[in-house]
Protein backbone atom coordinates (compact mmCIF):
# COMPACT_ATOMS: atom_id res chain seq x y z
CA UNK A 1 0.00 0.00 0.00
CA UNK A 2 1.75 3.30 -1.08
CA UNK A 3 1.07 6.64 0.81
CA UNK A 4 -1.87 8.79 -0.07
CA UNK A 5 0.29 12.41 1.08
CA UNK A 6 2.99 11.76 -0.53
CA UNK A 7 4.88 13.61 -2.96
CA UNK A 8 6.41 11.62 -6.13
CA UNK A 9 5.59 8.56 -4.18
CA UNK A 10 7.88 9.52 -1.21
CA UNK A 11 5.52 9.88 2.12
CA UNK A 12 5.75 12.87 3.29
CA UNK A 13 4.95 12.27 7.18
CA UNK A 14 8.62 10.47 7.29
CA UNK A 15 9.84 13.62 6.18
CA UNK A 16 8.66 16.04 8.38
CA UNK A 17 9.00 13.97 11.88
CA UNK A 18 13.12 14.62 11.55
CA UNK A 19 12.08 18.30 12.44
CA UNK A 20 10.47 17.54 15.68
CA UNK A 21 12.72 14.26 16.69
CA UNK A 22 15.44 16.49 16.20
CA UNK A 23 13.97 19.23 18.13
CA UNK A 24 12.75 17.57 20.85
CA UNK A 25 16.13 15.63 21.32
CA UNK A 26 18.33 18.37 20.82
CA UNK A 27 16.34 20.51 23.89
CA UNK A 28 16.69 17.46 26.08
CA UNK A 29 20.62 17.96 25.04
CA UNK A 30 20.20 21.75 26.13
CA UNK A 31 18.93 20.66 29.70
CA UNK A 32 21.65 18.60 30.23
CA UNK A 33 24.23 20.86 29.63
CA UNK A 34 22.16 23.34 31.38
CA UNK A 35 22.01 21.00 34.40
CA UNK A 36 25.84 20.49 34.23
CA UNK A 37 26.56 24.30 34.63
CA UNK A 38 26.07 25.27 31.34
CA UNK A 39 24.81 29.11 31.01
CA UNK A 40 21.20 30.26 31.17
CA UNK A 41 21.18 30.69 27.64
CA UNK A 42 20.81 26.50 26.91
CA UNK A 43 17.37 27.20 28.74
CA UNK A 44 16.37 29.63 26.77
CA UNK A 45 17.60 27.46 23.39
CA UNK A 46 15.64 24.38 24.99
CA UNK A 47 12.65 26.62 25.09
CA UNK A 48 12.88 27.36 21.57
CA UNK A 49 13.68 23.91 20.82
CA UNK A 50 10.93 22.49 22.04
CA UNK A 51 8.43 25.33 20.41
CA UNK A 52 9.80 24.79 16.98
CA UNK A 53 8.95 20.65 17.78
CA UNK A 54 5.56 21.43 18.84
CA UNK A 55 5.14 23.11 15.35
CA UNK A 56 6.72 20.52 13.48
CA UNK A 57 5.06 17.67 15.02
CA UNK A 58 1.90 19.45 14.34
CA UNK A 59 2.40 19.72 10.90
CA UNK A 60 3.92 16.28 10.57
CA UNK A 61 0.62 14.68 11.65
CA UNK A 62 -1.25 16.17 9.13
CA UNK A 63 0.06 13.61 6.15
CA UNK A 64 0.50 10.85 9.12
CA UNK A 65 -3.24 11.64 10.11
CA UNK A 66 -3.97 11.23 6.39
CA UNK A 67 -1.81 7.85 5.95
CA UNK A 68 -3.48 6.65 8.97
CA UNK A 69 -7.00 7.19 7.35
CA UNK A 70 -6.28 5.07 4.73
CA UNK A 71 -5.44 1.74 6.49
CA UNK A 72 -7.56 -1.13 6.12
CA UNK A 73 -6.02 -4.21 7.47
CA UNK A 74 -6.80 -4.65 11.56
CA UNK A 75 -3.42 -5.22 13.02
CA UNK A 76 -1.52 -2.34 10.97
CA UNK A 77 -4.48 -0.48 11.98
CA UNK A 78 -3.55 -0.91 15.75
CA UNK A 79 -0.12 -0.34 15.47
CA UNK A 80 -1.06 3.15 13.68
CA UNK A 81 -3.76 3.90 16.55
CA UNK A 82 -0.81 3.16 19.37
CA UNK A 83 1.78 5.38 17.11
CA UNK A 84 -0.87 8.06 16.67
CA UNK A 85 -1.40 8.25 20.63
CA UNK A 86 2.31 8.25 21.11
CA UNK A 87 2.75 11.07 19.11
CA UNK A 88 -0.44 13.39 20.30
CA UNK A 89 0.91 12.11 23.45
CA UNK A 90 4.67 13.91 22.91
CA UNK A 91 2.64 16.97 21.99
CA UNK A 92 1.02 16.97 25.09
CA UNK A 93 4.31 16.35 27.02
CA UNK A 94 6.21 19.09 25.44
CA UNK A 95 3.63 21.30 25.35
CA UNK A 96 3.27 20.92 29.28
CA UNK A 97 6.94 21.58 29.46
CA UNK A 98 6.86 24.61 27.89
CA UNK A 99 3.99 26.03 29.70
CA UNK A 100 6.14 24.88 32.68
CA UNK A 101 9.10 26.58 31.39
CA UNK A 102 7.09 29.97 31.83
CA UNK A 103 5.61 29.49 34.97
CA UNK A 104 8.32 27.42 37.18
CA UNK A 105 11.50 29.05 38.95
CA UNK A 106 14.83 28.95 36.97
CA UNK A 107 16.63 25.50 38.33
CA UNK A 108 13.52 23.18 38.30
CA UNK A 109 14.29 19.64 37.27
CA UNK A 110 10.45 19.09 36.09
CA UNK A 111 11.34 20.35 32.53
CA UNK A 112 14.65 17.98 32.28
CA UNK A 113 12.18 15.04 33.62
CA UNK A 114 9.61 15.74 31.19
CA UNK A 115 12.16 16.61 28.53
CA UNK A 116 13.63 12.91 29.26
CA UNK A 117 9.72 11.05 29.00
CA UNK A 118 8.75 13.07 25.99
CA UNK A 119 11.91 11.86 24.69
CA UNK A 120 11.24 7.79 25.51
CA UNK A 121 7.70 8.29 24.46
CA UNK A 122 8.67 9.57 20.94
CA UNK A 123 11.54 7.17 21.03
CA UNK A 124 8.83 4.46 21.35
CA UNK A 125 6.83 5.61 18.84
CA UNK A 126 9.42 6.30 16.08
CA UNK A 127 9.35 2.39 17.10
CA UNK A 128 6.22 1.63 16.01
CA UNK A 129 6.84 3.26 12.77
CA UNK A 130 9.61 1.80 12.13
CA UNK A 131 7.67 -0.99 12.67
CA UNK A 132 4.53 -0.26 10.08
CA UNK A 133 7.42 0.84 7.39
CA UNK A 134 9.99 -2.22 7.88
CA UNK A 135 8.17 -4.82 9.07
CA UNK A 136 4.70 -4.52 7.47
CA UNK A 137 5.91 -2.47 4.58
CA UNK A 138 3.11 0.19 5.19
CA UNK A 139 3.73 2.71 2.23
CA UNK A 140 6.34 0.62 0.68
CA UNK A 141 6.19 -0.47 -2.78
CA UNK A 142 6.58 -4.34 -3.54
CA UNK A 143 9.87 -5.48 -4.51
CA UNK A 144 8.20 -7.65 -7.26
CA UNK A 145 6.54 -4.46 -8.41
CA UNK A 146 9.85 -2.81 -8.73
CA UNK A 147 11.71 -5.57 -10.11
CA UNK A 148 8.64 -6.02 -12.61
CA UNK A 149 8.77 -1.94 -13.71
CA UNK A 150 12.63 -2.21 -14.03
CA UNK A 151 12.79 -4.93 -16.15
CA UNK A 152 13.78 -4.35 -19.61
CA UNK A 153 11.42 -5.20 -22.93
CA UNK A 154 11.57 -9.13 -23.67
CA UNK A 155 14.30 -8.29 -26.85
CA UNK A 156 17.10 -6.27 -24.59
CA UNK A 157 16.84 -9.48 -22.21
CA UNK A 158 18.03 -11.94 -24.27
CA UNK A 159 21.49 -12.95 -23.32
CA UNK A 160 24.28 -11.00 -25.04
CA UNK A 161 26.92 -12.55 -27.42
CA UNK A 162 30.31 -12.24 -26.89
CA UNK A 163 32.41 -9.54 -29.41
CA UNK A 164 34.26 -11.25 -31.71
CA UNK A 165 37.60 -9.55 -33.10
CA UNK A 166 39.17 -9.92 -36.36
CA UNK A 167 42.64 -10.91 -36.15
Amino acid sequence: MSSPASIGKHPIHPMLVAFPIGLWVFALVCDVVRLFGGAQVWSTVALYAIGGGIVGALLAAIPGFIDYLSIDEAEMKRIATTHLLLGLSSVLIFGFNLWLRFRLEEGSKIPFLLSIVGVLVIGFGGWLGGKMVYVKGMAVEAVEELVRKQRKPEADSRPHQPIRRAG
